[in-house]
């Protein structure tokens, strides 16, 4: 234990929810009130929301599960735990996703799976940040291999999605829907997010890492500093989850992917179409996408077979394999 940073032992101590003095925290991690002192501003520099007793001491505004590989692999179906190669559980990271594209990748059929309690690097589309504060928040890559570069591969963002609606179904219901092309939403608000990057050889293997963020419980200042960026972010716990175990959530997500891994490798996305469109947050609405050139402005008319968002302007319907997709503000 001692070998772990002080920052994470002391997180640790306080994931019980009750007050922890700076003493008896220093008493149990054998350094100097200074040093709690130091770790503390650390959790609360990364995010972390602590409340402060003068005099008492400090706590979580709620207890929660630390993560742990353990935990996680011992809660997957045996059939995943049969192709997991390698399960980790870090600290802090720059990014998940870069730490396994650094890495060798699995035979194909294998997994691993790297999760962090908090990203320095974290980021969505187009480079923004990915704001996850330690507890309150998921953050997931999965690596999976393939012989060869499946068809579709495009799509494979709006199978992920089906996979995690799939995986919050037994926290949340029905509650969560799916923005095209990646990311997860309740109310208009933002739980969550894809991010698949691909390493692959010209008729050869190719190795997909695919990254899911998903908000868990935010600090409400976090909230705020989320809203400032232009995103309303919204959490499981305001959805009706509050004491979510992290390490179940990541573990019926692991479970999802590796099962929508193989059936997209040898069906595409028909597997998934039919789940996708149901769940559709865009359907019907008035949309801007905004794509090299310009906006183009039209009504959402859900996806094509190839996963490309179908929008309906003034000479038709027109596919976009990509682009920035926003629903149009009425005047």
């Amino acid at each position: 234990m001692s070998e772990l940073p002080l920052a994470q032992r002391v997180f640790r101590a306080l994931a019980d929810g009750a007050l922890h003095s700076g003493e008896q925290l220093a008493r149990e991690q054998a350094v100097s009130r200074s040093a709690v002192w130091k770790a503390i501003g650390s959790l609360e520099a990364l995010g972390l929301g602590l409340e402060v007793a003068p005099n008492r001491g400090y706590r979580l505004p709620a207890p929660l599960v630390p993560l742990s590989a353990d935990a996680i692999t011992g809660q997957l179906a045996a059939t995943t735990r049969a192709r997991l190669r390698t399960g980790e559980v870090a600290w802090s990271l720059g990014s998940t996703n870069h730490e396994l594209l650094a890495r060798s990748e699995p035979a194909p059929g294998q997994f691993d799976f790297l999760v962090a309690e908090y990203q320095s690097g974290g980021r969505g589309r187009r480079a923004r940040p990915w704001y996850a504060p330690p507890g309150g928040a998921l953050c997931l890559s999965l690596g999976w291999s393939c012989a060869a570069l499946p068809p579709g591969a495009p799509a494979l963002s709006l199978a992920v999605g089906v996979c995690a609606l799939r995986a919050l179904r037994g926290f949340v219901g029905e509650r969560v829907q799916l923005k095209w092309p990646n990311d997860l939403v309740a109310g208009g608000a933002k739980l969550g997010g894809i991010l698949i990057e691909l390493r692959a050889e010209s008729a050869g293997p190719a190795y997909f890492v695919i990254g899911i963020g998903i908000n868990t419980a935010l600090p409400a200042a976090l909230v705020s500093q989320v809203e400032q960026t232009g995103t309303r972010p919204v959490d499981l716990a305001t959805l009706g989850a509050p004491a979510i175990d992290r390490n179940w959530l990541c573990a019926a997500l692991v479970d999802e992917l590796v099962r929508g891994a193989l059936d997209f490798e040898s069906q595409g996305l028909a597997p998934f179409d039919a789940e996708w469109r149901a769940a559709d947050a865009l359907a019907g609405q008035v949309v801007n996408v905004q794509v090299p050139g310009g906006v183009f402005v039209g009504h959402a008319r859900g996806i094509d077979g190839e996963g490309a968002l179908c929008v309906q302007g003034p000479a038709g319907v027109q596919r976009f394999a990509s682009g920035e997709v926003s629903v149009r503000v009425q005047p």
